[in-house]
């Protein structure tokens, strides 16, 4: 690291230059148009590459923030699938998310929106899955009688559900995969305000509650302890450093801090926790059978194959009904809109320009994408931008996209590890409950912060604020528990009707949009100034011809030859021809 005076703006700046084997990459960024209030603070940039050893050691750190948030969603969607908790299947479909969250995050930090993130299960297809198996088709039979099926009986009792959840979720995905090939994204986002955003997300996480209740209930001081340990770590003890041994050439062994409650917050509660039930299973304290235990649940990791290579339809062909699709298109919409509100984030903490419309357009396109394929191997959840890895980028400083490139490869490896997927189903439920209530509360706040651009003292805004989110978790509610409500003469019109108006985020996002867009009201009032200049979606900001941090990594010389290429929306090369 080594001091450079540049010019920015007009205005000489002494900024720190990252040098990587002795080579300043910050000249070529400063001419891009790189941000330099982030990249002085990095250690890599987006285009630094880290040696092979150290990058491996910090997309290990990534692997390890994503995958304690990854692994929370089968304990809710394998009870609703009316899976057994000793089922070793659960711990397949741990594997098959983890595997597909590598694909999906190599392509998309190669080839398409090209920013340090990671893509992979979210908590935001729960809801619209959950609607969907409360329809009385779905609905699971009685525990007496699972008990009395045979193997291959209870098998199928919740593949066919599997089954139908694929193809839901493969066949609402090719709606974002146009949004984003298309160019229609940007179109679509100018109704997309931040009264929209806000009861969309946050109803995510009230939508919830009851899971993590019944999760957390199985022993409320265990779920009790795991919250305020989270807390501690992630919170108070943020900036504690810890002193570690490192090799040093020339110095030899020194010791130098390391903030790992900062890093791994939620990794160190799990281990602490689990080791706290494991103890209190030792002796006993737990008797047996109780849901607290650490070998309730051994059987799935005996009976767990070594290695396990998941594939398309690994369950069976996906089906396809028209409730489905809609009801997760809301999932869909949900993940659009998340996505998008991250991707400036990531372009600044990584030092990288903003992200132009054409890689705007290459991301959503590629998540879709990566939902379609989670969808076809049977994940049974889609796919969206990990906040928590870019929690990750902002605590470390490393912004590289070689580094999350190797964390995909990490993914692969373990998706195809089954007794690693096992392992995590060992879990007690009483600890999974405890961080549900901060996960689940964390996606009500990051809601809840899009506020900050809309003026709070406007009735117009608490109006349109409240109905969007109490009216939904009243309708829904009611229609969950009375599923047989709406009766036009129509099955197929019937449970289309159930799905949707049984999903929340889908309702509260309908109602919060039409509201903003109906009802008279400034720009400045509703938020959409400010909210503008947080999310730029106008033509691209670089079109000169020169590299950028979102072009290709091979063909760009052939793809400016191509004059064709300057109108396609997801290409580099997009609109090109008006500087010509």
């Amino acid at each position: 690291m080594e001091l450079s005076n540049v010019t920015v703006d007009g205005v000489a700046q002494n900024v720190a230059v990252t040098t990587v084997g002795g080579k300043s990459n910050d000249t070529e960024n400063k001419a891009n148009g790189t941000k330099s209030t982030e990249n002085n603070k990095l250690l890599y940039g987006i285009n630094d590459n880290p040696p092979w050893y150290l990058s491996i050691f910090l997309a290990f750190q990534h692997y390890l923030t994503m995958i304690g948030a990854i692994v929370s969603i089968p304990f809710i969607l394998t009870p609703a699938l009316c899976m057994s908790d000793e089922d070793p299947n659960r711990g397949i479909i741990i594997s098959t998310m983890i595997f597909v969250t590598g694909i999906v995050t190599y392509f998309q930090a190669t080839w398409g929106v090209r920013l340090p993130i990671v893509q992979g299960g979210t908590i935001s297809f729960l809801v619209p899955t959950l609607a969907i198996l409360a329809l009385p088709q779905w609905k699971c039979p009685p525990e007496t009688e699972i008990e009395a099926m045979d193997d291959d009986s209870k098998q199928e009792l919740w593949q066919i559900r599997m089954r139908e959840l694929s193809g839901a979720i493969a066949v609402s995905a090719m709606v974002q995969v146009i949004l984003g090939y298309t160019g229609l994204v940007g179109k679509i986002l100018r109704f997309v305000t931040p009264l929209t955003i806000v009861p969309t997300v946050s109803l995510v996480g009230l939508t919830l509650f009851e899971h993590a209740a019944e999760t957390a209930s199985k022993h409320w001081g265990i779920a009790v302890g795991t919250t305020a340990m989270l807390t501690l770590f992630s919170q108070i003890m943020s900036n504690v450093a810890i002193p570690v041994p490192a090799y040093r050439k020339g110095h030899g062994i020194e010791f130098r801090p390391f903030l790992l409650f900062r890093l791994f917050p939620v990794l160190l509660t799990i281990m602490i926790m689990w080791g706290l039930c494991g103890i209190l299973t030792l002796t006993d304290v737990f008797e047996e059978g109780h849901p607290s235990r650490t070998d309730v649940r051994l059987k799935v990791l005996t009976n767990a194959k070594w290695f396990y290579v998941p594939y398309p339809g690994q369950f069976g062909v996906p089906s396809v009904t028209l409730s489905g699709v809609l009801g997760m298109l809301a999932g869909v919409l949900a993940c659009t809109v998340e996505s998008l509100s991250y991707y400036p984030t990531v372009s600044q903490m990584s030092g990288a320009q903003s992200p132009p419309l054409h890689a705007i357009n290459r991301g959503i396109g590629t998540e879709g994408l990566g939902t379609v394929l989670a969808g076809l191997w049977g994940a049974g959840n889609g796919t969206n931008t990990f906040g928590e890895n870019v929690g990750a980028i902002g605590v470390t400083k490393i912004g590289s996209r070689r580094v999350i490139q190797w964390a995909a490869f990490i993914m692969i490896l373990q998706g195809v590890i089954g007794k690693f997927g096992a392992v995590f189903i060992l879990i007690p439920d009483s600890v999974v409950g405890g961080i549900f209530c901060v996960m689940f509360g964390m996606i009500v706040a990051f809601g809840l912060s899009t506020l900050q651009y809309v003026d709070l003292r406007s009735a117009r805004n608490l109006y349109i604020l409240g109905l969007s989110i109490f009216f939904p978790m009243v309708l829904c509610k009611w229609i969950q528990e009375h599923p047989t409500a709406i009766q036009t003469g129509n099955e197929t019109v019937d449970s289309t009707l159930t799905v949707l108006l049984g999903t929340t985020i889908l309702v509260g996002g309908l109602l919060g949009c039409f509201l903003d867009n109906v009802i008279p009201g400034t720009a400045k009032e509703r938020g959409l100034v400010d909210w503008a200049n947080e999310m730029p979606l106008g033509d691209d900001n670089i079109n000169d011809g020169t590299a950028t941090d979102y072009d290709f990594p091979y063909g760009m010389e052939t793809l400016r030859r191509w004059k064709w290429t300057y109108y396609v929306p997801f290409l580099p090369t997009y609109k090109l021809q008006k500087q010509s």
